[in-house]
């Protein structure tokens, strides 16, 4: 009978010390989420911080000189605001107010419009000044953060406009086999306010979410399964304790077999 008291003690610290707790694990805990995200925009919305880089061409090359920016020096060779070996293109940095400096235009406005609307806005005032401008917008700071039990984390650039959950993930080489795939958190800020869904990957439905396509600045936290979390502090030194507590057990019941 002492001897089955002291198998029961070793399993109870053996389970006591190799289990982690969600709650010093698990990131974003404070459920339930309240701004849920409910709606997709149907294309990239400029706003605060943004940068772009803006092209004018046209069939005269020299009427539309004053409008684009110089090239500078410096720069990688496959960094992608590169023009030319290694010229750098020159960007605009929306501001806090929403606006941009544009040569020859002055203070533009651009935050809360899409690709299309500015660049037709652009189009339209270029046209004052030369004939039939060709215009081309690009964000150049399109980033998505990839967070949690993925194989590999991190902040991606991307180099179009548009990209899936499912595209991001495999950026981050998928999720690993202890991520929750019916619990992935999605970060977005939309009007200066937090915004948050959750996505199951193992329903089809999930390519119908108004968060499968992303936007800029997206944050993906994919949370550990309760495998990972159950062994997320069994370490080295609880090997040596568990190892401890297992010889000192088998020596005591030797003791209490030999005594009986």
């Amino acid at each position: 009978m002492k001897t089955r008291h002291f198998l029961i003690l070793f399993l109870a610290i053996v389970t006591l010390t190799s289990c982690g707790s969600r709650k010093n694990i698990v990131y974003f805990q404070d459920e339930p989420i309240s701004d849920i995200i409910t709606s997709e925009p149907k294309q990239l919305i400029y706003k605060p911080d943004d940068i772009l880089t803006i092209n004018v061409s046209a069939l005269d090359p020299e009427t539309v000189v004053p409008f684009n920016l110089t090239l500078v020096a410096g720069g990688l060779n496959n960094n992608p605001l590169n023009a030319q070996g290694g010229l750098q293109q020159q960007t605009y940095l929306i501001d806090y107010d929403g606006n941009i400096e544009f040569p020859v235009l002055g203070t533009l406005k651009v935050a809360g419009l899409t690709r299309t609307e500015l660049t037709d806005m652009l189009t339209q005032k270029i046209s004052e000044y030369a004939k039939n401008p060709i215009v081309n917008v690009r964000l150049a700071n399109f980033t998505v953060t990839i967070l949690g039990e993925v194989r590999n984390p991190g902040t991606f650039t991307i180099q179009d406009e548009r990209i899936t959950v499912l595209e991001a993930l495999g950026l981050a080489d998928d999720l690993t086999i202890f991520g929750k795939r019916k619990n992935v958190l999605l970060i977005r800020e939309v009007d200066g306010k937090k915004k948050f869904a959750k996505i199951d990957l193992t329903s089809i439905n999930s390519v119908n979410s108004p968060v499968y396509y992303l936007q800029q600045n997206d944050v993906i936290y994919v949370e550990p399964n309760t495998a990972k979390i159950r062994a997320s502090t069994f370490n080295q030194n609880n090997s040596i304790l568990i190892s401890a507590i297992g010889t000192l057990t088998t020596i005591v019941a030797v003791f209490l077999a030999n005594s009986n």
